[in-house]
């Protein structure tokens, strides 16, 4: 498989997604938002890399990443790279807490995250997945 194409397919697993963050808000499950919004800016920013060829640790957070090769992407990618990079650590850092809560002091994950947090974490998904569907179609066109 192409670059270009496992680029696109990281992309569309993204848009998958953010409907499921989107239908999962809808339905008042606001930590599986929030988990399926991390996958999907984590899905989106692996895209990025991929059609850049660049090679990336198996992790959640691809943010440091992202930043360390910023120079290989045009210049109003780069502009985004640093909000991106935080949207990927500060997501990275809620996905265990959204999926298993705070075992240790007995909190829930939906004790853990509200509506605030699930609607923030699908826009900032939304917003990185936009940025990239762009990188993908300018860069193959």
């Amino acid at each position: 498989m192409k670059l270009g194409e496992l680029a696109r397919d990281y992309l569309r697993r993204a848009e998958v997604r953010v409907r499921s963050a989107a239908g999962a808000t809808a339905s008042k499950d606001y930590p599986d938002a929030v988990r399926f919004s991390q996958e999907a800016v984590e899905l989106s920013l692996k895209a990025a890399l991929r059609a850049f060829g660049v090679e990336y640790p198996k992790e959640h957070d691809v943010g440091g990443v992202l930043r360390s090769v910023g120079e290989r992407y045009p210049t109003w990618f780069r502009d985004k790279i640093d909000e991106l990079a935080e949207v990927s650590a500060d997501l990275a850092s809620k996905r265990a807490l959204a999926m298993y809560g705070l075992e240790a002091a007995g909190k829930s994950p939906s004790e853990l995250f509200g509506v605030e947090q699930a609607e923030k974490a699908l826009g900032v998904a939304k917003m990185t997945i936009g940025l990239v569907e762009k990188l993908l179609r300018k860069t193959s066109s």
